[in-house]
């Protein structure tokens, strides 16, 4: 019997942000819904048809605060539907298929200094995951980098009564820590509290998952990665409401050479795998393609 894989699609902000031609802003993918409806849609399409089979809705970074500072805070809840909206009509067309409703970190991606404690983290995430809950297949917190943002997270997200799965950013030169510099084996306190139904990486360069995915094979569960497509992190990225002009995509990355990380993840044992940002419809499909070819099944 053939081995079954899960692949996931690719980067959702990087993509809307190319194909609407607007300049980046802190809003980043969400402004997109708001300027530009039916692009979201349109990119699911695409990676369903490159052979995804699973949907990451466009909510990674619909939160309060982010809104607020454009007065865009009363639209939170509509936002939220409309990129459910997006991923149920992809599925549907497609005929087949899951939605992981994503909920990205609160305050700012990558950085530790602004974690907030688990009581004030985890009743804002519960309430994104209430949102997403009657449409989506499972909850995916994507891109958390220490183990307090971990823990708020998991403990938010276990309202919803869904499967969640979890997803944690890791150094991109040392793949078995997080971020924050904590240990990626440090989490087996909080898998064995709130028990995710699968662990990831994601959001970092390809060439640290291998050693992410050392570790976390080892938590005897489902397992996998999505990496990015960046060069790095710049400390530009990491100011307060940054744009993605900081980041710098790398033009060696290209949808053979993603595969190959892929497939050596597969080789790890990983059962879950797809692309972050920068990696787009082109390189799932090759992923697909390379998956199949050596006897794959993607489910």
């Amino acid at each position: 019997m053939a081995r079954q894989i899960t692949l996931l699609d690719g980067g959702m902000g990087q993509e809307l942000v190319a194909r609407s031609g607007d300049a980046p802003s802190p809003l980043w993918a969400t402004r997109v819904m708001l300027d530009h409806p039916g692009l979201v849609r349109a990119v699911h399409d695409d990676y369903f048809a490159a052979g995804a089979t699973v949907a990451t809705t466009n909510t990674y970074a619909i939160h309060h605060d982010r809104l607020d500072r454009f007065g865009l805070d009363g639209q939170f809840t509509a936002l939220h539907q409309a990129a459910l909206a997006a991923a149920v009509a992809a599925r549907a067309a497609h005929g087949a298929g899951r939605i992981a409703g994503s909920i990205g970190p609160l305050v700012a991606t990558y950085r530790d200094d602004v974690v907030l404690p688990v009581d004030q983290a985890a009743p804002k995430v519960a309430e994104i995951a209430r949102l997403l809950a009657p449409a989506v297949d499972m909850i995916l917190l994507e891109t958390l980098i220490s183990l307090q943002q971990v823990e708020g997270a998991l403990l938010g997200a276990a309202v919803a009564g869904k499967p969640v799965w979890l997803s944690v950013s890791v150094h991109d030169r040392q793949g078995h820590l997080l971020r924050s510099g904590e240990a990626l084996a440090d989490l087996a306190p909080l898998v064995d509290r709130y028990r995710p139904a699968a662990l990831l990486a994601n959001c970092s360069v390809p060439e640290a998952m291998g050693d992410a995915l050392a570790v976390l094979g080892g938590f005897g569960l489902p397992f996998g990665a999505y990496a990015n497509g960046f060069t790095h992190i710049s400390d530009g990225f990491l100011q307060d409401a940054p744009t993605v002009r900081e980041l710098t995509h790398r033009h060696d990355l290209t949808p053979a050479k993603y595969a190959a990380f892929a497939l050596g993840w597969v080789a790890q044992g990983a059962s879950i795998v797809g692309g972050c940002c920068e990696v787009g419809p082109a390189h799932i499909a090759e992923l697909a393609r390379q998956l199949r070819a050596q006897g794959y099944e993607i489910v």
